[in-house]
């Protein structure tokens, strides 16, 4: 006898205190904008964002972007954004890194590298962010030399203002080196799927480096040679009291970049360490009894799994370290906080600009907490099938 489907659920009312919650919220948000607009009408201050286009009139330390103080409001918004996710960038591959170093000293064979690792995260976790990055600001701007004393190897030289390095320089055709580049990444990821499925049907592949390191650095090269593609290259040189031409970056950059990372590659260290020691030891003394060496298993059994748990936490690392960036204007980088905080001085326009700034600081940290999402979730779906 076939039992009869149970009744589809009936729809979920929702509480009446869950109504008046959202109710009473509404309308303190509702009465506040209100209040907002009344006090900025009697001040004779019209809400809007027209004052974006015109002129700034002020500099900003250094820009991605071609800038000039004749340039409107919305340009040096855009050139602090571009700063903030530039530092953003750097720091999150310098945290993930020393984070990774940690975690791994922190469960390896060698006590005095687990001594080591247990005092660097004790001694970061419990410091103040903006106190590490005074120290270390006031340490290379005093231990650092002058610019006419800069530390000189060969092309690239460090001063306590900036580190100057060559660059080349644009003459309209290196666009086909930035494609060969771009391609042979692409290769490269499509090489590492293929040998990780011959791995994993046959229990072994040849090596993925030779064919990366063929296919980012050979082809570019190829390129260059076949289409007779020139590459000048701008070197800087002393003149006055600052080198000209060639890049540089900036002392305040390196200093903010160091901190973050130092700072958060402790938090992170502590979050690969829980994700390492989650994984049973049965599983690693098995791998062990198979012949696997201490390294093969690190690789092969222990992050793999690893990975799994250390991405949901990493989430709120990234998120943290990206808000943190806002620790810049201490040494006067001029990053998305900095620059608001100089247009609000200008036009007095607090509210717009906080607003506006907020939203870009929500809108970059859900990019970043989306990506690991869809990573987890890709992760997870491997995991069951």
């Amino acid at each position: 006898m076939i039992s009869p489907s149970p009744p589809p659920p009936l729809p979920r009312k929702l509480p009446l205190w869950d109504i008046a919650a959202v109710a009473i919220v509404a309308a303190l948000a509702a009465l506040l904008v209100l209040n907002v607009l009344a006090n900025m009408e009697r001040a004779g201050i019209r809400p809007g964002f027209g004052f974006l286009s015109q002129t700034a009139g002020f500099d900003v330390s250094e820009a991605l972007i071609a800038y000039a103080p004749e340039d409107s409001y919305a340009r040096v918004i855009l050139a602090g954004v571009l700063n903030t996710l530039f530092l953003s960038v750097v720091s999150l591959i310098l945290a993930t890194l020393v984070g990774l170093l940690i975690g791994l000293m922190s469960v390896g064979p060698s006590p005095v590298g687990r001594r080591l690792a247990l005092w660097y995260v004790e001694l970061f976790r419990n410091l103040p962010k903006l106190l590490i990055l005074l120290v270390l600001f006031v340490a290379a701007v005093n231990g650092l030399p002058h610019v006419r004393q800069a530390i000189s190897l060969g092309p690239v030289h460090l001063s306590n203002r900036s580190i100057y390095f060559p660059l080349p320089v644009w003459n309209g055709r290196q666009w086909m080196l930035i494609a060969a580049v771009l391609l042979g990444l692409a290769l490269s990821v499509l090489q590492h799927r293929t040998l990780t499925r011959m791995r994993e049907a046959n229990g072994n592949a040849p090596a993925f480096w030779p064919f990366a390191l063929a296919l980012v650095v050979g082809l570019p090269v190829g390129v260059a040679v076949l289409f007779q593609v020139p590459l000048v290259w701008s070197t800087p040189q002393l003149a006055g009291f600052d080198y000209q031409g060639g890049g540089r970056v900036s002392l305040q950059f390196m200093v903010i970049a160091a901190t973050l990372g130092l700072y958060h590659g402790a938090q992170i260290g502590e979050v690969v360490r829980g994700g390492i020691e989650s994984v049973s030891r049965g599983q690693i003394e098995s791998a062990l009894a198979l012949g696997l060496s201490p390294r093969q298993v690190m690789r092969f059994v222990v992050l793999p799994q690893a990975i799994r748990i250390v991405i949901p936490s990493m989430n709120n690392q990234y998120a943290n370290l990206i808000k943190n960036t806002s620790i810049a204007i201490a040494v006067g980088y001029s990053d998305l906080m900095s620059v608001a905080g100089t247009i609000i001085n200008q036009t007095f326009r607090p509210l717009e600009m906080m607003a506006l700034t907020m939203a870009i600081y929500l809108a970059i940290c859900l990019l970043v907490t989306t990506a690991l999402n869809r990573i987890n979730d890709r992760l997870r779906r491997t995991e069951g099938r």
